[in-house]
């Protein structure tokens, strides 16, 4: 197997598979540099990571907006709650 094969399985292995999980994965991850108790290198690779699940969730916030769009005629309407419009 090449290296690209290997590294494309890797990185398709390492994809959140929803944003939940990404979010949960960050967490998590967050929580552990915030500790104090990683080593320098796996605190870079936590970062690395991390920089990737927001990339990751930036991706399917923007799939989303955009698929709201599409479903509200392209007319997104400021979000008002109950009582606070009235005067």
């Amino acid at each position: 197997m090449s290296k690209k094969l290997t590294a494309d399985a890797t990185a398709a292995a390492l994809a959140p598979a929803s944003f939940e999980e990404a979010m949960a994965e960050l967490a998590q991850l967050v929580a552990q540099m915030e500790a104090g108790q990683l080593p320098l290198e796996a605190s870079v690779a936590a970062y690395a990571r991390g920089s990737e699940l927001v990339k990751f969730c930036a991706a399917q916030l923007e799939k989303v907006e955009s698929q709201v769009k599409v479903l509200e005629g392209e007319m997104l309407k400021p979000f008002v709650a109950v009582g606070e419009g009235e005067q």
